[in-house]
């Protein structure tokens, strides 16, 4: 049924009672003129003769509500990351393993955050999720502002809101029981992409760990990258040397020069029960 434009659409028939008054169905589908409504034949012998309701439309009962029960399941809100206690003195080291932990993975470009971060989330006994910073800022496509092109504040402000949108992200994972590891170039020297955002908007129970081989592992690794990941030589031996701050920070760090990504991983789950265990001042 089409209406003209602007025109107010029928009410819907109440029940029982015919069209709704003020409505005319004849008004809106014009036809031939319909004679008296047909008389309904006989009753067979021993049936009751029911008078039908003239005008009023034969519906199918309606069935009672049913409740939505599917299709919705209840999620606790994500809420800061609360520090971890420190266990007794007496306990035995806690099993990171087994534990629900917030990891921030720092390092320059090339140190092999993301494969160690892959890597340890695939491989833990609880549910645990990888979350990069680089893929969450790359979710702009159109309007990207790529820092390879000059920090401006276009690129600030992107960097910015990924940084808020992983946090986000991490702190509803872990309010449901789903371990994060993060990873950033987060720089010493620099507060806007430093660890006051990330402890920000995840908690004060992030666990931050430096991953930082030497420059010339690090010279390798960018090489075998490409697009907009691949950085100048110069331009990663200038973030190497600044990420070098982090030593004497009181972070835990990790020269992975000479160890894979499996034997990284298992150095990360020693460092990680040290943390627990007496968490870094940061």
């Amino acid at each position: 049924m089409q209406h003209a434009v602007g025109s107010p659409l029928p009410p819907p028939p109440q029940p029982g009672h015919g069209p709704a008054v003020g409505w005319s169905p004849a008004a809106h589908h014009p036809g031939p003129h319909q004679g008296p409504a047909p008389v309904p034949p006989p009753a067979a012998p021993g049936y009751p003769v029911q008078s039908p309701h003239v005008g009023a439309p034969q519906h199918a009962p309606v069935p009672p509500p049913v409740p939505d029960t599917t299709g919705h399941v209840q999620l606790p809100p994500g809420a800061p990351v609360a520090a971890p206690s420190a266990p007794p003195a007496a306990a035995a080291a806690p099993d990171p393993g087994t534990t629900t932990l917030a990891v921030l993975l720092i390092g320059p470009a090339g140190a092999g955050k993301t494969s160690v971060a892959k890597y340890w989330a695939d491989h833990r006994r609880v549910p645990t999720a990888h979350i990069s910073l680089d893929d969450v800022r790359e979710w702009v496509r159109s309007g990207f502002a790529d820092p390879q092109s000059g920090w401006n504040e276009n690129s600030e402000a992107q960097y910015r809101l990924a940084r808020r949108t992983c946090g986000f992200s991490a702190r509803n994972f872990l309010a449901n029981g789903i371990s994060c590891i993060l990873d950033d170039a987060v720089f010493p020297d620099r507060p806007v992409v430093g660890l006051g955002g990330w402890k920000r908007h995840v908690g004060p129970g992030l666990l931050p760990v430096v991953l930082l081989p030497g420059l010339d592992i690090v010279l390798e690794r960018n090489a075998e990258r490409s697009g907009n990941r691949r950085l100048t030589d110069e331009e990663v031996a200038r973030i190497h040397g600044r990420m070098a701050g982090w030593y004497g920070s009181g972070l835990p760090i990790i020269d992975n020069s000479q160890l894979d990504i499996p034997e990284t991983a298992r150095v990360l789950d020693e460092v990680l029960s040290r943390s627990i265990a007496s968490p870094p001042s940061w």
